[in-house]
């Protein structure tokens, strides 16, 4: 079938390449309606690679989805043909160590659209477990559906820290990433989200939500702004989002003693840590890998209108002009969160 193909680095093509399309007992096929632009999509165009997970062979891009259930398998019973679903992209070997931990998301088998050998969704129709695949709400609408695979990073981040009723966090980096995790935390119990960035567009952008303070760090020293907002105590914990080596320090300066820090933005390489200041604060670490059973509870949120994700849907593209939506993405503007294609013009929701 058609489908947006990265045939290399720097180079995509919408043309035809065969995908399953054919649905096992367990699984459902789909028409896609909306993929979302990710910035690891984005990277893998402009640099090929993303660590280890190098493009050796043309990949279909895209993994963050909605659509409409077109087939079920024959032990589906938790879906229907027209249910309009989202989809969780990482499918792990239930069986797996990790699995039974709960902790699928670092299981080392997991297959994950768009990352090498994978190819992603950016095409009419994908076949996905039922298992991974999530009925919408009637009042949550595809592009929102599209936007649960990144909410659920911040789900993710916003449990591994632990969050107590009336927290403070800070994030470092308000691009789509930082800002679902802003939102997270908030619907987590956060008071206040003090978020930073250089970008004063996408700093007003998560400055429209109630609860979110904005600090533009090119301006204003990330520390001290946060002593002045927390009596001088600073804040409970400090999610990195922007994946920039050199926040490192000023992470430790703006946690309290005894807070939290959680990484979420990966760094393009090794990165300076003070281990000597992590240890006189005694501050907790944590890590956060894509996310694990959080999709339903994200949808939740969205459907009850407490989390608004419509906000952050920056443009959208038809599926014909999916090239020119990627070189958009890859410019990089200051306005733009999130970037969304539209691959079935006649559904609607």
């Amino acid at each position: 079938m058609r489908a947006l193909v990265l045939e290399r680095k720097g180079e995509l093509a919408l043309r035809d390449i065969d995908l399953p399309n054919e649905p096992g007992p367990d699984d459902v096929r789909i028409a896609v309606h909306t993929v979302g632009v990710c910035g690891s999509d984005v990277h893998y165009y402009t640099h090929g690679r993303i660590g280890d997970y190098i493009v050796r062979e043309p990949m279909v891009l895209g993994h963050e989805g909605s659509g409409t259930v077109v087939e079920v398998g024959a032990n589906v019973k938790n879906l229907k043909v027209g249910d309009r679903v989202c989809m969780e992209p990482g499918i792990p070997d239930l069986s797996s160590r990790a699995s039974k931990l709960g902790i699928y998301n670092v299981d080392p088998s997991v297959r994950f659209w768009a990352t090498p050998p994978d190819h992603g969704i950016l095409a009419p129709y994908t076949v996905h477990p039922a298992a991974f695949t999530y009925r919408l709400a009637d009042n949550v609408n595809f592009a929102e559906g599209a936007l649960v695979e990144p909410f659920a990073i911040g789900m993710q981040a916003a449990a591994r820290a632990r969050i107590k009723p009336g927290d403070v966090a800070v994030v470092i980096g308000s691009g789509t990433i930082g800002i679902m995790v802003a939102l997270a935390a908030l619907a987590g119990g956060c008071a206040k989200v003090i978020i930073s960035d250089i970008s004063d567009a996408k700093l007003a952008i998560a400055a429209g939500y109630p609860g979110i303070a904005p600090v533009n760090v090119a301006n204003e020293d990330l520390a001290a702004f946060v002593s002045a907002q927390t009596d001088g105590w600073g804040a409970d914990v400090v999610f990195e989002a922007s994946g920039n080596p050199r926040v490192y320090d000023d992470m430790i300066k703006a946690v309290r003693p005894g807070g939290a820090l959680v990484l979420v933005g990966l760094p393009p390489d090794r990165v300076p840590f003070n281990v000597n200041n992590a240890i006189a604060k005694e501050i907790r670490v944590e890590t956060v890998f894509r996310y694990a059973n959080v999709f339903d509870r994200a949808l939740e949120l969205i459907a009850s209108g407490k989390v608004d994700l419509k906000p952050l849907v920056s443009t959208t593209y038809p599926f014909e002009e999916s090239i020119a939506a990627f070189e958009r993405a890859a410019e990089g503007r200051p306005a733009d969160i999130k970037i969304q294609i539209i691959v079935d013009k006649g559904a609607t929701g």
